[in-house]
């Protein structure tokens, strides 16, 4: 009688495990296609898999709380994943995730990219990758703060505050400037705010320092919030419109990281 091989048992029992985790895959793929509960039946036909072969594997997973089961027999997505989930949304961080989309920019354009986020009545920039392009460098330090009504940033923020909260913000601030083209009246900060509406970026052309133009888009979270701005940050001499889109499209691909979702156009 031949000996059986140890080996080619461990490969088949590698081969079953795989086989196992590669059907529960499926059969929670179609439970979150679903809106209602599925009745077994249609996990099977819908998967591909044998009945029983279902039922065996849903009752492994309804065990471990990724699956529910009900009395009449259906199934729906357990409480486990939304746990899981809780757990991987509060692990995401906005600068681990925006960095290489940063640096990816900072390549393409040779200037300055920051990350700013909102705290009261200020941006505060959390990231910021510098450029290296000529002796005319802007520097915006991590940590540093300036007004909402003066950075680009800080107008996506008013924008999406609607007009009675801006025109609270302008009554608070006063809005101070910083330097002659700082904007510092209400008609003329809701003017900007709706040039800032149609085009989807915010500018700031010389307003927090002279000699500095910043062109921002924002980043929203899976819940659909602005939670940052992406700005980036040239001297006067080499500021260039043209990059706007690019700008707006690597914040779009930060956002889409942090699981946001863009509404379906129209």
């Amino acid at each position: 009688m031949q000996a059986e091989n140890p080996l080619s048992t461990t490969q088949e029992t590698a081969k079953n495990s795989i086989q196992v985790i590669e059907r529960m895959m499926k059969l929670l793929d179609v439970l979150a296609q679903h809106p209602d509960p599925v009745t077994l039946k249609q996990l099977a036909a819908d998967t591909g898999l044998h009945p029983s072969t279902a039922h065996r594997i849903l009752g492994a997973m309804t065990t471990s709380g990724f699956v529910e089961r009900s009395d009449a027999g259906i199934y729906r997505l357990g409480i486990r994943l939304l746990e899981l989930g809780s757990l991987v949304k509060s692990r995401i961080s906005l600068r681990e995730t925006a960095m290489p989309a940063m640096l990816k920019l900072h390549a393409a354009t040779g200037e300055s990219v920051n990350l700013g986020i909102r705290a009261g009545d200020e941006i505060v920039y959390v990231e910021r990758t510098s450029s290296g392009r000529s002796a005319v460098r802007v520097v915006h330090i991590v940590g540093a703060r300036a007004p909402l009504h003066t950075t680009a940033t800080g107008k996506l923020f008013l924008l999406e505050d609607g007009t009675p909260k801006v025109r609270e913000y302008a009554r608070r601030t006063g809005l101070p400037g910083t330097t002659p083209t700082s904007i510092t009246t209400l008609p003329a900060l809701e003017k900007e705010l709706d040039k800032v509406r149609r085009h989807g970026v915010a500018y700031d052309l010389d307003e927090v320092e002279n000699g500095v133009r910043c062109i921002a888009a924002g980043i929203r979270d899976d819940s659909g919030e602005l939670i940052a701005g992406l700005s980036l940050s040239t001297p006067s001499e080499r500021f260039d419109p043209d990059w706007a889109p690019l700008i707006r499209q690597t914040a779009d691909q930060i956002s889409q990281a942090l699981g946001y979702i863009p509404p379906m156009a129209g």
